[in-house]
């Protein structure tokens, strides 16, 4: 199977001398393509076990809401990771005999059940948990709601094994009605293993309905290290809250006063979600980074009435029902939010609720007309799979027997949506994941181990874009309507697996997917990168870009908007591999192999840059010229060239990765490329 996998090596000779010593790119101004839409950089949120959570929301306790019985058991280990959350979630224990701490489901707060603690006398008995992470003089804040009788409740932050290291607050005036208690603790030094105790003595009872706890310096409920290292990106838009979460996501779960809010299970990933964050939680975040929002609605287990209840409760006037609700939620002005995706992956037979492409179209237009008799203006994008990814996760051959998708076969999902949903779509969903180090064999119908140099790695994500575009032509030469009612394209999931995500190797794939977005303007209009907490190197009090976040921002802050066109002497090689799945008929990339370069005029056309890509352990040599537009003086260069692939940036360390900001000496014409450098030059027109 791997055969086909493998270059002959006569064939990689003959490649290797066929490339010419010096690289020409030619830029020619005069012909331009469609604006790149500032939605191509955006970023995808789910709530993915404690990503959300444990990494964007400023709570520091899990189960806050007690979904889990207490039971006498060993307590989570402290973790210093961040990016996908704090990890396994922590477990509350009993403090003293086990037996004296019950669930209530007589009497719950929230849920099914509350915490019952009954005092005998004889000591301290309630609840804690470990592993909480503090630092040395940081205020936290939070609230705990309690009921009881002949009870003294002592809430104590502990960050050491001395007496002294804690800091207590104590409650004594419970009533058998909850009531909420306000908490407020200094830490006295660092601790990745902090505790947090709800003890009581006497000889009555109290229950515990909820608990909470923050960084007192939390923005609106969020981290101010996310928000700060976040909004670097001016992502433009995001998308949430799923992925495979949304298929059993019942959003008015996550909606009014968040203590009341019940905890669910989420049966996607099997993790315990507690509704703290959801539709105006997420607002506020996207408000502060300064993104518009693109929500994804549960068509799986889901249904078109809720779809469209959400989307009045989000843009409907105060006078109407849900917006009447939203406005007592606190938010009396409508969100206006155009975006609106119809399900997730919903080709999966991994995703909750699927169901045969032919049922699946009519759930779409009963989900479309549902939500536009609500607004007719927002925007609906339908959740596609074309060959490419029909192939690659074999749910084409579930659908026909078939491993390689054809266009517009009974296993297209994207094809049959275009030829029976036309009408109710605006743009449609594409997903793209690659494996580091595989590719999908059609022979045996599996992703297998290759031997590729890093020129075709970077490259690999890059095809996934291709393929998509070359079925997108297919499309247009088949479907007459769609040409009347052009449909683009949101590749709304991507990321590429297996390859280390706080390192540089993979920022490079990331930028190379850019440039064939780039390409075709006129086709890729958003996109929505898996996750953003992915571009971030993170402890659990302390946030930066990583490398992957830094490329975003290379890309965002300094390329062009209007894509020009780039010709050159060095074509892309013939594809190794047979055409389908992950293998488009051309490979991607501009003819000036193995550099990739994309350029784009400035808003005003007084400038144009150039972007770089070396995916080579060399320098390259680079002859630019440009038509259309005379250049004048030095260029200018921002780059990321770091001594290694495996560079990253780790908290607490000096960074291996960072953008260079420097001018360019000599010939700006003449560039000499560095070696695994992403790079970014601006030229100033005459």
């Amino acid at each position: 199977m791997k055969l086909m996998f493998l270059m002959v090596a006569v064939a990689m000779a003959i490649s290797v001398a066929a490339q010419p010593q010096s690289i020409t790119a030619t830029v020619d101004v005069s012909k331009t393509g469609e604006p790149i839409n500032p939605y191509v950089y955006g970023q995808f949120i789910e709530h993915l076990g404690n990503v959300i959570n444990g990494t964007f929301w400023a709570e520091m306790l899990d189960d806050r809401k007690f979904y889990n019985p207490i039971v006498a058991r060993v307590p989570a280990p402290a973790t210093t990771q961040a990016a996908r959350g704090r990890g396994r979630l922590r477990t509350w224990n009993p403090i003293g005999a086990a037996q004296a701490v019950t669930m209530d489901s007589d009497h719950a707060y929230t849920g099914t059940h509350s915490p019952l603690v009954k005092l005998d006398g004889d000591g301290e008995h309630g609840i804690k948990q470990e592993g909480i992470a503090v630092r040395k003089g940081k205020i936290y804040s939070g609230h705990i709601v309690l009921a009881g009788e002949g009870a003294t409740v002592v809430v104590s932050l502990i960050w050491g094994a001395n007496a002294e290291d804690r800091q207590t607050v104590q409650i004594t005036k419970l009533a058998g009605a909850y009531a909420e208690f306000p908490l407020n603790f200094t830490a006295g030094a660092d601790s990745e293993d902090a505790r947090l105790e709800i003890a009581g003595t006497g000889t009555g009872w109290f229950r515990i309905g909820v608990v909470s706890l923050m960084p007192a310096d939390n923005v609106r409920g969020f981290r101010p290290e996310v928000i700060d290292a976040l909004k670097q990106l001016h992502s433009g838009v995001y998308r949430f809250p799923g992925g495979n979460y949304i298929s059993n996501y019942e959003w008015r779960d996550a909606i009014g006063e968040r203590d009341k809010r019940p905890p669910t299970w989420d049966h996607a990933w099997n993790v315990l979600q507690p509704n703290d964050v959801g539709l105006d939680e997420f607002m506020v975040l996207f408000e502060l980074l300064g993104v518009d929002p693109y929500i994804s609605v549960n068509a799986g287990f889901g249904d078109a009435y809720s779809a469209a209840q959400l989307v009045e409760y989000a843009n409907g006037a105060a006078s109407t029902p849900m917006g009447q609700l939203r406005a007592t939620n606190g938010h009396p002005q409508p969100y206006g939010i155009k975006l609106w995706g119809i399900g997730n992956e919903m080709y999966g037979d991994w995703q909750l609720g699927v169901m045969p492409l032919n049922q699946y179209e009519i759930k779409h237009n009963l989900f479309a007309e549902a939500m536009r008799r609500v607004d007719p203006t927002i925007r609906l994008i339908a959740s596609g799979a074309m060959p490419d990814e029909m192939t690659v996760t074999l749910q084409g051959k579930r659908i026909d027997g078939k491993v390689l998708t054809e266009i517009l076969s009974p296993a297209d999902w994207t094809g049959g949506l275009l030829s029976h949903c036309l009408d109710n779509i605006d743009m449609v969903s594409e997903h793209a994941y690659c494996t580091s180090g595989q590719g999908f064999d059609l022979a045996s119908g599996k992703y297998v181990d290759v031997d590729e140099t890093l020129a075709e790695w970077v490259r690999r994500p890059a095809n996934r874009v291709r393929a998509k575009y070359e079925a997108y032509e297919e499309y247009l030469n088949r479907i007459p309507a769609l040409r009347a009612k052009p449909v683009t394209i949101s590749l709304d999931e991507y990321s590429y697996r297996r390859a280390v995500p706080m390192t540089y190797k993979p920022a490079m794939a990331y930028a190379a997917q850019f440039h064939e977005m780039f390409r075709h303007t006129e086709v890729f209009k958003m996109g929505a990168f898996t996750f953003a907490s992915s571009c971030l190197s993170a402890n659990r009090t302390q946030m930066s870009l990583n490398p992957v976040g830094l490329v975003f921002k290379l890309y965002r802050d300094h390329f062009g908007v209007l894509p020009v066109e780039v010709g050159g002497n060095s074509p892309q090689p013939a594809p190794r591999y047979p055409v389908g799945g992950d293998q488009p008929k051309v490979n991607a990339g501009g003819d000036t192999y193995p550099l990739d370069v994309s350029a784009a005029l400035s808003s005003d056309r007084k400038s144009v840059t150039l972007a770089v890509i070396n995916p080579t352990e060399s320098a390259q040599s680079l002859t630019v010229s440009f038509k259309g537009m005379e250049i004048s003086g030095k260029a200018h260069l921002w780059r990321m060239a770091p001594s290694s692939l495996d560079a990253s940036n780790v908290i607490g360390q000096e960074p291996g990765v960072h953008i260079e900001d420097q001018q360019v000496e000599g010939d700006p014409g003449r560039l000499t490329i560095a070696p695994i450098s992403v790079n970014i030059y601006e030229f100033q027109a005459k």
